[in-house]
């Protein structure tokens, strides 16, 4: 082959790469360019990534969360999102985390969410919940989470406003474990005890003494914001299940009986 024609074909396969090279810098500009337009979650700051749980339900959603990675955990479980009750703990400058459930009550504000920790008993007696909150058991069962009232106490938990209670469970060994005086009380998949004995008659698991002039209808037609709400409820002990005043009655009672227990769906309404 002659030199000329040597010299054409080493020139032609340099073009050819140099030709390649600049479409790989493309591709590869372009692969950058299009991950840099579609960032992950990961790449929002704090501020945003707490603002987006705050929309989630404490429980599961925002408990999953929680065991995604370090961060994750450390987000989903600020104090701005919810306080902690934790009989174990040592280190009590933690912020948003208390040893007991009157300490976590008293220092929560309206709407905020308390998660009670699983293991042991913590004890309730005659805890008056005055703003809306909502108490939450850490298990995966109401059994893992207990709160115990004892003797000498009207009741574990007194409710003066809208609050929600949900995977726990209430013992009381007399009085009652719930007291409802004022607001909207939501239970759901929890459990509550009586304690079975002969003076099981003093005791009731619900208690609802709210007042005619607290019954305002609500926004809801044949609604009203006071009231109680049970779903999916186990109920045990006691003279009955629940306890009311004349202006209040049951009201769409539905009951499943299960081979270990009893589970309840009913309302609590006043009167029409």
């Amino acid at each position: 082959m002659a030199k000329a024609d040597m010299s054409r074909v080493v020139k032609d396969q340099s073009r050819v790469a140099i030709v390649s090279m600049e479409e790989n810098k493309q591709r590869k500009w372009k692969r950058k360019g299009t991950s840099s337009s579609s960032p992950s979650v990961n790449s929002l700051d704090d501020g945003c990534l707490m603002h987006i749980f705050s929309f989630l339900s404490p429980i599961p959603d925002r408990y999953n969360t929680a065991l995604v990675c370090h961060r994750w955990r450390y987000l989903a479980c600020h104090p701005r999102l919810w306080l902690r009750v934790e009989r174990s703990i040592k280190d009590l400058s933690e912020p948003g985390v208390f040893p007991t459930i009157e300490a976590a009550v008293a220092a929560a504000r309206p709407g905020d969410t308390i998660l009670i920790a699983t293991g042991g008993v913590h004890s309730a007696s005659n805890i008056q919940i005055t703003k809306p909150l909502c108490l939450i058991g850490g298990g995966e069962l109401p059994e893992e989470t207990t709160l115990f009232c004892t003797r000498g106490s009207e009741s574990a938990l007194e409710f003066l406003s809208t609050s929600k209670l949900s995977n726990l469970t209430v013992k009381a060994e007399l009085g009652c474990c719930l007291l409802h005086r004022k607001g909207r009380l939501i239970v759901d998949g929890c459990v509550l005890q009586c304690e079975s004995n002969p003076l099981d008659y003093l005791s009731c698991p619900i208690v609802c003494t709210a007042s005619p002039d607290k019954l305002l209808p609500s926004s809801v037609k044949g609604g009203y914001t006071h009231g109680v709400s049970v779903s999916h409820t186990r109920i045990e002990g006691g003279a009955k299940a629940v306890l009311t005043s004349e202006d209040l009655t049951l009201q769409h009672v539905r009951v499943i009986y299960a081979r270990t227990a009893l589970f309840f769906w009913f309302d609590v309404e006043y009167k029409l």
